[in-house]
């Protein structure tokens, strides 16, 4: 008898897209059923997506995209860009600090008040107050790094 090989590990890829449809998900404040239902598949499956265990193909990703109110390549902006493995790693480690931000009430309640913010020089104002909140000896981690 010969013995198949266990699947395959999920790609930093397909990793980092699903992140981001959670990112997305949970800045709506939609449930997995809610967004499930909306591209016509289980809330299993947007479990397997969001863990990158199942790829999104490329016309789900449309519709997700079309549904989240999204451009297609908001899926993948700050993902892994090439093969190398400590990129990737990186990668993933960045979307997960994110999440588990997002996951806290402070983090879903500040970006639902930040992304109501229509002004660009109110958003860059409160970034920099932020930015000045934070004691200087602590470094940013790459998630949670603020753009000058």
């Amino acid at each position: 008898m010969q013995v198949r090989p266990n699947k395959k590990e999920p790609r930093a890829i397909d990793i980092h897209v699903g992140n981001r449809i959670r990112l997305r998900r949970l800045a709506l404040d939609w449930s997995q059923t809610r967004l499930g239902e909306a591209l016509d598949v289980s809330f299993q499956q947007v479990q397997k997506y969001e863990k990158g265990l199942n790829r999104v193909g490329a016309s789900r990703l449309q519709r997700a995209a079309e549904v989240l109110n999204v451009s297609v390549s908001y899926f993948f902006e700050g993902g892994p860009e090439s093969s190398n493995g400590s990129e990737q790693n990186a990668a993933v480690t960045s979307s997960d600090e994110m999440l588990q931000f997002l996951a806290t009430e402070e983090g879903v309640a500040l970006n639902r008040a930040f992304a109501r913010l229509s002004d660009p020089q109110v958003r860059r104002r409160i970034v920099a107050l932020v930015k000045a909140l934070v004691p200087s000896d602590i470094a940013p981690t790459p998630a949670l790094a603020l753009e000058d």
